[in-house]
């Protein structure tokens, strides 16, 4: 295909060999396929501030670190130099997240350079290379609803140990190869310590995730995880192996899941263990 206008610097300094297609067009970036060297890879063109439809941005920016008083003045003011650092602020948020979360044993895409708005990483796609399907395109048994959300809640528990909250989670922004759940797009990523949205933003992510995959596994839609695991955040208290149960003393009708729960613990302890054995390898090697 012809090669978009934004591309065409990282054509010129080799990072791209070739655009394959336009993967997609979302609200605030657009997504090729592209071939670097012998890697398939995708190319995320962040769109700029006028023509991003993402609502309520600067809800989600609140509590981000600026360099200095001068840049803090300029951005308040929303002068042209103070917009280009909210521009700048808003792309490297996503390189930011994405490195700390991968670092935490979160699964979300590997990242290769961001240049002039232009963000190169990891194409997810299944084995046969197709690219992956979101999460809300397929259908799930029981069981495999149970897996996947039990994943789903140690992933956000594991991004909320690291301070971040994804702030627009949904089974839109998850895709699904053969390994399972994928987290994307996290421009919007929230600071869950200086965000006085922080709560309210972490519980709808969380409850997406309880909507979404209790269509297929009914049980699920009686836990409580938002809240449990944001008190024991609140409290300082919440750890990579928290004790997690699904449920929280503030609820007021008793939830007849005993043994899904039992399942969910069981595979989340499953996932702890094997996310260790990672780690110890990583270490000998």
């Amino acid at each position: 295909m012809k090669i978009p206008k934004r591309l065409q610097p990282l054509v010129d300094d080799g990072l791209i060999d070739a655009v394959i297609s336009r993967l997609m067009s979302g609200k605030e970036a657009d997504v090729f396929v592209v071939r670097c060297g012998e890697h398939i890879r995708c190319a995320k063109v962040y769109k700029d501030a006028m023509k991003r439809s993402f609502k309520k941005a600067a809800q989600y920016q609140e509590g981000r670190k600026v360099r200095g008083g001068r840049q803090a003045r300029a951005m308040g003011k929303r002068s042209n130099y103070g917009r280009q650092l909210e521009e700048e602020i808003w792309q490297n948020a996503e390189v930011d997240a994405l490195s700390r979360l991968a670092a935490a044993n979160v699964r979300v895409p590997a990242t290769y350079c961001c240049v002039d708005g232009v963000l190169l990483m990891e194409l997810v796609s299944d084995a046969e290379g197709n690219v992956a399907p979101q999460l809300g395109a397929i259908s799930l048994s029981e069981e495999e609803a149970i897996r996947q959300y039990t994943l789903m809640i140690h992933y956000i528990r594991l991004m909320l140990c690291t301070g971040l909250i994804h702030g627009d989670l949904s089974e839109f922004n998850v895709l699904v190869d053969d390994s399972g759940p994928v987290i994307i797009d996290l421009p919007q990523a929230v600071n869950a310590a200086a965000n006085n949205s922080a709560q309210a933003m972490f519980e709808r992510d969380v409850n997406n995730m309880r909507r979404y995959y209790g269509e297929y596994a009914p049980a699920l839609l009686q836990t409580n995880y938002a809240k449990e695991i944001w008190a024991l955040f609140e409290e300082g208290s919440l750890t990579e192996n928290s004790a997690l149960t699904g449920l929280y003393e503030d609820d007021f009708q008793a939830a007849d899941v005993g043994s899904v729960l039992e399942e969910i613990n069981a595979a989340m302890l499953e996932e702890q263990e094997r996310q260790a054995r990672i780690s110890g390898q990583d270490d000998i090697g």
